[in-house]
């Protein structure tokens, strides 16, 4: 584990959002950007924020400064919904989610049972987040405790926040990969019992989706739940058409797919469901009242032809909403290759996703999507110093582009079509450089 800095002082071009909202159009009033400024953190948390001018006297002598003139540095990007076994199968041809579940991803997931694999795509998948400036994630597992522990323990180096659990999975699924509702209570019970609120790592119940859980599993799940009412839930809702059919053929006693979740206890404020690509209308009411998240993954939903979120309904309807990259159904680890396709769902529904309001999702209104917004997502004081530094001009056409920049909004926007994690220069967590890019 990499030990906390006890002082890093950065100083650069700061961007933030500083308050979390209800509407779109509120978002360019919380913008917070400051030409030359000034962070100080201390055992992990930001204890001064401002402009150059004002923190110098802040300052301890002895403090080495890191200073970024040119680039662009931001709260660390939160990614609220990703598969870490499935790495290695990012990029799988020509299926749709049913077929590719049982063509790639079951046979991939199989490996985990050993922790020595399982230890080595950890490593590399941690890394690969911190090279693309992600700093938190809620994450998948496999059915196996092991690989919990596998992806616990490589965050764990970097004293990085992740939230993640077990997949519970008792049917329709090989053998090979499958539990029971009794073992898969059992298991996660002491996964959360060992990880959970251990230094920064966080539980969360990992239902696989409602088809691949009896309703005995999904009951114990809900036990487990109300037993430890602080742990989070991650589970997939509403993705593809022919899994919303089967859910209904599985499930008719309840009205529809997340009544599913919600009749046994497993929506509410930590509750993250990925996708929802085609809600209901009683559905939303359901995600709003229970004040549940999704996560919009527009690269998966692209990639495997499931739809076109509509994310202007999580402002009509109030429901909280942050990005996942879902590999390995989504192309890229980076939210900012994410964030140019959500720019484009949105066109391809006659909506426009502002530079500000997509910057918002990626970090401030992420947090607030995992109920962490008290702790992550902006450069407040007290809140927990992670942030990426950004390269705006990684490129020889991003220069030029840049070079012609009215503002800082558009400057961001030319940032989020054309960027990838060639643009990220150096990613701190907790205080500490974790990453930097080799010139």
């Amino acid at each position: 584990m990499s030990s906390v800095a006890q002082q890093t002082a950065i100083r650069g071009r700061f961007l933030d959002i500083q308050n979390t909202v209800l509407q779109a159009s509120q978002i360019s009033d919380q913008v917070r950007y400051i030409e030359d400024g000034l962070l100080i953190t201390e055992q992990g948390k930001i204890i001064w924020f401002g402009t150059w001018e004002d923190g110098q006297s802040q300052l301890n002598k002895s403090i080495q400064v890191d200073h970024y003139p040119e680039q662009l540095i931001v709260p660390g990007f939160i990614d609220t919904h990703i598969h870490f076994p499935q790495t290695e199968m990012i990029g799988a041809y020509g299926e749709q989610l049913l077929e590719w579940l049982n063509t790639y991803t079951f046979p991939t997931e199989i490996q985990f049972a050993n922790k020595e694999y399982a230890d080595q795509i950890a490593y590399f998948f941690v890394n690969e987040l911190l090279k693309n400036g992600t700093t938190t994630a809620l994450v998948f597992c496999t059915v196996h405790p092991q690989s919990v522990d596998a992806l616990f323990e490589a965050a764990e180096r970097h004293q990085m926040r992740l939230i993640a659990g077990k997949v519970m999975m008792d049917r329709h699924a090989p053998d090979a990969l499958t539990d029971t509702a009794e073992s898969a209570y059992q298991d996660s019970k002491a996964l959360i019992e060992k990880w959970h609120a251990k230094g920064r790592n966080l539980y969360a119940i990992t239902p696989r989706f409602a088809p691949t859980s009896t309703p005995e599993q999904l009951e114990r799940a809900g036990q487990l739940k109300a037993e430890y009412p602080d742990v989070y839930v991650h589970t997939h809702l509403s993705e593809n058409k022919n899994e919303i059919a089967w859910v209904k053929e599985l499930f008719p006693e309840q009205k529809g797919y997340l009544d599913v979740y919600h009749h046994f206890g497993l929506t509410g404020e930590r509750s993250v469901f990925a996708h929802c690509v085609h809600l209901e209308e009683h559905e939303w009411q359901c995600m709003h009242d229970t004040d549940s998240a999704i996560a919009f993954c527009p690269t998966s939903n692209l990639f495997l032809g499931s739809g076109l979120f509509p994310l202007k309904k999580t402002w009509e309807k109030q429901v909280k909403v942050g990005l996942g990259t879902d590999i390995g159904a989504g192309t890229s680890f980076c939210q900012l290759q994410t964030l140019n396709e959500a720019y484009k769902v949105q066109q391809l529904q006659g909506d426009k996703l502002s530079a500000f309001e997509a910057f918002y999702h990626a970090t401030l209104g992420g947090a607030k999507a995992l109920h962490l917004d008290d702790q992550l997502g902006n450069f407040n004081l007290g809140k927990e110093a992670d942030f990426v530094v950004l390269n705006l001009k990684a490129t020889a056409l991003q220069q030029l582009r840049q070079e012609r920049a009215k503002n800082i909004e558009d400057a961001l926007f030319a940032l989020f079509t054309m960027g990838d994690d060639r643009n990220v220069q150096a990613t701190y967590v907790y205080g500490n450089k974790v990453y930097e890019q080799k010139n």
